[in-house]
């Protein structure tokens, strides 16, 4: 039985990964989980200079997961390269680096400053405020999908997974742009925007007023996009919204993806990934799959 994956050209042992921003880059996770047994690592969010993130409070839980808006708080590239990387280096695992910005200058940095370290991909976090477009998420505009996707692309070294986010009004629409750009893969959903207000206080539950919703509650909404985007373009895809166990995985899978992130289950399982892996293959076994690419798309 074959658990191996290959995204765009790299080969995970697995199909599982972590969801950027929920098991920071590795090391708070290592005594819980054996990094060696996960296909690949998603570290959270890298900038090219150190982001503070938002005012305080960031997180709050709602009915079926939690919002947060923490607000990329990174320490910047430089003290990346020198302390997250090696750490991640240490392990039998692929090493997704997320990356984010403000404008299409501050990716470019990043992903350039990548290009000669041991990493194995990228993952463009086009969910980030725009400020060439009014503080419009890069991801929320097709064209400005297709040209950021098109100006990583020509000086990229590693191959590129573009982060959908899910508040648009055509998700297709954003997956054919960021393939028309050159885009080795996508990952989705990200965040859905919302608000929760703390009735006694009268006051919003997060200083930012909106948060990004994740966890089970936005799963429903995750597969559906998935096998939305899995119908509208030929490169790999990575699902994730929600996750919680195998089964939630498969969805996915059969929905149209060909590998997994598991994210908010983290905070309250540590051994979420491990559940997953494991599931998937018992559900291998059982049903007589003899590799996850045979699972890949299945339900139409």
């Amino acid at each position: 039985m074959d658990m191996r994956v290959n995204i765009a050209g790299v080969e995970w042992k697995n199909p599982v990964t972590v969801a950027s921003g929920t098991f920071g880059s590795g090391a708070e996770y290592a005594d819980f989980v054996d990094l060696n047994q996960l296909g690949a690592v998603t570290t959270k969010g890298v900038a090219n200079v150190p982001w503070e993130g938002n005012p305080t409070p960031r997180v709050a839980e709602v009915y079926g997961g939690m919002m947060n808006a923490i607000g990329l708080q990174n320490p910047g590239i430089d003290l990346f390269c020198e302390r997250d990387i090696p750490f991640l280096r240490q392990y039998d695992t692929k090493i997704i680096v997320n990356v984010c910005g403000h404008a299409p200058e501050e990716y470019l940095e990043v992903v350039e400053r990548l290009a000669d370290e041991p990493i194995d991909m990228m993952e463009i976090n086009i969910s980030c405020p725009n400020v060439n477009a009014g503080f419009l998420a890069f991801g929320q505009d097709a064209r400005h999908v297709e040209e950021l996707t098109g100006q990583i692309k020509k000086i990229a070294k590693q191959p590129i997974i573009m982060k959908l986010t899910p508040n648009v009004t055509d998700i297709t629409e954003i997956a054919k742009a960021a393939e028309a750009g050159g885009a080795d893969a996508i990952s989705l959903i990200n965040t859905l925007t919302g608000m929760k207000i703390d009735v006694n206080r009268r006051t919003f539950a997060v200083a930012n007023k909106t948060g990004g919703v994740s966890g089970p509650a936005v799963h429903p909404i995750a597969v559906r996009m998935v096998y939305q985007a899995a119908q509208a373009v030929r490169i790999p895809i990575i699902g994730m919204g929600g996750i919680c166990t195998a089964e939630d995985a498969l969805e996915f899978i059969l929905a149209g993806a060909s590998a997994v992130s598991v994210g908010t289950a983290n905070f309250h399982n540590p051994r979420a990934t491990l559940d997953v892996i494991e599931g998937i293959e018992a559900y291998m076994k059982k049903n007589g799959f003899e590799s996850v690419k045979d699972m890949v798309g299945i339900v139409r």
